[in-house]
């Protein structure tokens, strides 16, 4: 078996300098690490071991503090939030508006392949375009006003036809969320 240099403990104290290093709340530091705020509470004030995915977490992010900033979900300003998800990771954030055509990404992977965009990180709005098609059957469809019909749509329009059915393609992992609280 392969050995590793992650910690199989971390005290409370050095998660408390770790927090304060990253400049977190214990609810901000709550939230990165997918506990409750009580967790960290009892954690920072425990004069024991802490053992657990968090050992590990806290040795990940030793190693490159900036971490936590570049898994950061940034504001949104536009009309539309889409997650491009593959499984259940999060690979890009798409920000869009369609009345003024303007579309902003943050890649949360460094594999190409994951991306929405690929290479490109300052896509236009016309790769947007594009890229939506892309998650969509063809406009050139056999019989596709009888896809739109059973979808409910009254025209081909990717957006659409991408909240129907999440972007989800046959044979791949990827399909994209849409928020609809932006």
């Amino acid at each position: 078996m392969k050995e590793y240099i992650t910690p199989a403990h971390v005290t409370g104290a050095q998660i408390k300098e770790l927090r304060k290093k990253l400049g977190m709340t214990q609810k901000e530091f709550a939230h990165f690490a997918n506990v409750s705020k009580p967790t960290v509470e009892r954690w920072e004030v425990s004069t024991g071991d802490i053992s657990g995915p968090i050992a590990t977490l806290m040795s990940v992010i030793m190693t490159d503090l900036t971490i936590p900033k570049r898994m950061e979900i940034p504001k949104n300003d536009l009309k539309i939030r889409m997650f491009y998800m593959y499984d259940d990771f999060i690979c890009t954030v798409i920000d869009a508006d369609e009345v003024n055509r303007i579309v902003r990404i943050n890649n949360y992977t460094n594999n190409l392949m994951l991306r929405a965009f690929g290479r490109n990180t300052e896509p236009s709005y016309d790769d947007y375009e594009e890229f939506l098609e892309s998650r969509c059957f063809p406009r050139t469809r056999d019989k596709l006003k009888l896809e739109l019909d059973r979808l409910g749509l009254p025209y081909y329009d990717p957006y659409l036809i991408i909240e129907k059915t999440e972007g989800r393609m046959a044979d791949d992992n990827f399909w994209i969320k849409i928020d609809k609280n932006v």
